[in-house]
C-alpha cells in the first residue's frame, strides 16, 4: 500500500511539474509584477512590504553593461518560470543615442559589432521586414549571452517557460529578442519546447510595417502583448513616414502613374502633377531623416561610443508601426488630477507610478 502511495504522490507530482505556468492574455498581477520587478528589482514594489514578505522572483545574474549602455537581467520565480528583463534608457547620453539613431536596417542580415564579432539575426521571414538600427545593435550585445543562459537554465533547472520583458527602450529591444528567440529556435540553437511570454511595457515602435506583421503571426494567440498608457508619448515614437515603398506591389498607388496615362490630357497632367508633389515630399521627408538620424549620428555619436562598429546598409524606409496585442490603459479624470500635463515634466506618464495606477484602476489589483 506504502508503495502504491508513494507511486501515486511521485505521478501526481511529474504531472504538475509538467503542466504549463503560462498562460497567453493579459494577467494583470503578471504584469504588475514583471514591471515592479524593472524598476525596483523586486516583484514587490512597496519597500516595507518588501521587508516582511519573501519574494516569489530570485536574480540568478545581471549582465554588465554593454553595446550602447545596455544591461539585462535573469531572474527566477519559485515556480521555476524564468524572467528575461531588459532594462530601459539611462539617463546617459550614449544611451538615448540608441534610440536616436533610428534609421532602418533590413530584418535579416548581420552586424559588424567588432573587429572580431559578428553577429547574424534572423528577426522576420518577410525580405521586406526592418527594424530600428539603434536597438538591434543593442541586440547584438545581449542576445549571445541570453542565449548562454536560457540553455544554462534549461539545463541544469529544466526551466522551459520564460517572461521577456522590458520597459521603454528596454520594451523595444524585448521585441527583437522575441522574434530572435523564434527564429532561432527554428534554427536549433535553443531547445523548441521553451515557452516565452512577452509583455513589451511603454515601447517604442520596433519597425516597419513588415516586421510587425511578422512579430504578431509568430506570437499570436495572446503571447506577446504590448501595454500602453494612452498618455505617455513613447510609444508614439519613432517618427513613421509612409512612401510608395512601403506598399505592397499590388496596391493601386503605386500604379497611378500608368493609369493616369489613360486619361484625358486635363487630367493626365493635373493628376501628375499632384502625384508628383506629393509622393516627392514623403520620399524627401524619409531621406533627411536617414541622412540626420542615420548617417550623420552614426558619424558624429555612434562611432565614438562603439568605434569598431561598421556602419550598416540602411533600407529606404521610415514606416514605423506598433506590435504586439495592444493592451491600453486609458486615463480617467481621476487619473489627471494625480498625473497632470505637464510640458516640464517629459516623463509624468512614462514611469512605474502611472502605469501601475491605472493597472489597478482598470483591472482591481490590490
Amino acid at each position: 500500500m506504502r508503495t502504491l502511495i508513494l507511486s501515486f504522490l511521485l505521478a501526481v507530482s511529474l504531472f504538475s511539474a509538467g503542466q504549463q505556468k503560462l498562460q497567453p492574455g493579459l494577467d494583470p498581477r503578471e504584469y504588475a509584477d514583471l514591471l515592479s520587478i524593472t524598476f525596483h528589482g523586486s516583484s514587490i514594489p512597496d519597500s516595507l512590504e518588501r521587508q516582511k514578505v519573501k519574494d516569489p522572483y530570485q536574480l540568478e545574474f545581471l549582465s554588465p553593461e554593454m553595446g550602447l549602455l545596455n544591461q539585462w537581467s535573469l531572474y527566477r520565480r519559485e515556480d521555476n518560470v524564468g524572467v528575461i528583463n531588459i532594462r530601459g534608457t539611462v539617463n546617459k547620453a550614449i544611451s538615448w543615442m540608441a534610440n536616436f539613431y533610428a534609421p532602418m536596417i533590413p530584418a535579416t542580415g548581420s552586424l559588424q559589432l567588432n573587429d572580431s564579432t559578428v553577429f547574424n539575426y534572423q528577426l522576420a521571414d518577410n525580405p521586406a521586414a526592418a527594424v530600428h538600427a539603434g536597438w538591434t545593435i543593442a541586440l547584438g550585445h545581449l542576445a549571445p549571452g541570453i542565449i548562454e543562459h536560457i540553455r544554462q537554465l534549461y539545463h541544469e533547472k529544466g526551466t522551459r517557460e520564460f517572461y521577456v520583458f522590458g520597459h521603454s527602450q528596454g520594451g523595444a529591444i524585448a521585441y527583437l529578442l522575441r522574434s530572435y528567440l523564434y527564429y532561432e529556435q527554428k534554427k536549433g540553437t535553443i531547445p523548441g519546447d521553451i515557452s516565452f511570454k512577452t509583455y513589451c511595457s511603454a515601447a517604442p515602435k520596433p519597425g516597419n510595417l513588415y516586421y510587425a506583421y511578422d512579430y504578431d503571426y509568430i506570437t499570436r494567440g495572446g503571447w506577446a502583448l504590448t501595454v500602453v498608457n494612452a498618455s505617455d508619448w513613447v510609444p508614439e515614437s519613432p517618427f513613421s513616414i509612409q512612401t510608395i515603398r512601403d506598399f505592397n506591389p499590388v496596391n493601386p498607388l503605386i500604379n497611378v502613374k500608368p493609369m493616369l496615362k489613360k486619361q484625358k490630357f486635363l487630367v493626365r497632367t493635373a493628376g501628375g502633377i499632384i502625384y508628383d508633389k506629393l509622393e516627392r515630399k514623403t520620399r524627401k521627408a524619409q531621406r533627411k531623416f536617414e541622412k540626420y538620424l542615420g548617417h550623420t549620428l552614426f558619424k558624429t555619436g555612434i562611432r565614438k561610443a562603439l568605434p569598431q562598429l561598421k556602419e550598416p546598409v540602411y533600407v529606404h524606409v521610415n514606416n514605423y508601426m506598433r506590435a504586439g496585442t495592444p493592451v491600453v490603459l486609458l486615463p480617467d479624470e481621476g487619473y489627471r488630477q494625480l498625473f497632470p500635463d505637464d510640458k516640464n515634466k517629459a516623463f509624468i506618464h512614462h514611469m512605474f507610478a502611472p502605469y501601475y495606477y491605472l493597472l489597478k484602476k482598470i483591472y482591481g489589483l490590490k
